[in-house]
């Protein structure tokens, strides 16, 4: 008997950690997907090859989920998913509009705008034309802070600063963005009063939603718009790792 009771218990903190219930009411499951480089013959964990980032898209859509952008999140859409990609990097605009017109999906890139303006390491990134021209129907632009700098540590000064730096390079420039932010780095205070203060400044600068990493499906609508968690898709993945990740987010067991 005891051991059903064990079998219970696990089956319960399952079904809570990892937010199984919400098959039960697919319309309140949200998924967000976190991607970065895409690109041939690299190594590197945070870049996905072309042909696998296709076969996950072409799961994506045999299988009916509903890809949307950050400025439809409120609209009623069973298997809702969000596809991100972060930092504007030159091979997203050479692979991802292909791939995501063959396969009917949407993506949001979040734009740091001194990768931008002075480049990153040794990548290539987009310019401001490439991001001006990439085609709307399919990409949304959104916020990724100004200097890339990690906000756990930082003063609300700064983030103000580096926020508003962000939007009004991406206005100058004459790009069309959703006011939605990644936190550089995933990172934001984590202490209740610092944390407070800084979504009441998120708030304040006309924010709607910010995404740290959390690898779990996310409830929406959500009491937390400033907590939404994406799940970290890393280049060198199965597939059937990626199809477990979109059921329980990431599993320290994979």
């Amino acid at each position: 008997m005891i051991w059903l009771y064990i079998l219970l218990a696990l089956g319960m903190f399952v079904t809570v950690y990892f937010r199984l219930y919400l098959f039960a009411i697919p319309k309140n499951r949200l998924t967000i997907l976190m991607y970065h480089q895409i690109e041939k013959d690299s190594a590197e964990e945070l870049t996905i090859s072309p042909e696998n980032l296709e076969k996950q898209f072409s799961y994506l859509n045999q299988n009916h989920f509903n890809s949307i952008f950050f400025s439809e999140i409120h609209k009623t859409y069973r298997k809702k998913i969000i596809i991100t990609f972060d930092d504007g990097y030159e091979n997203n605009a050479q692979y991802l509009p292909l791939l995501l017109e063959k396969y009917n999906l949407k993506a949001t890139i979040f734009i740091p705008t001194k990768f931008i303006q002075e480049g990153y390491k040794s990548y290539k990134m987009m310019n401001f034309e490439d991001i001006r021209n990439l085609d709307r129907k399919i990409i949304e632009i959104a916020l990724h802070s100004h200097c890339h700098d990690n906000f756990k540590n930082s003063t609300l000064d700064f983030i103000h600063n580096d926020l508003k730096e962000n939007m009004n390079i991406l206005d100058k420039e004459r790009i069309i963005y959703s006011k939605v932010l990644a936190y550089p780095y995933g990172g934001y205070p984590k202490n209740d009063k610092k944390k407070a203060a800084l979504f009441m400044l998120l708030k304040n600068l006309g924010i709607e939603f910010a995404v740290r990493i959390g690898n779990k499906i996310n409830y929406f609508p959500t009491k937390e718009p400033y907590e939404l968690c994406r799940i970290d898709i890393k280049g060198n993945e199965s597939l059937l790792k990626f199809k477990l990740k979109l059921i329980f987010g990431r599993l320290k067991l994979f």
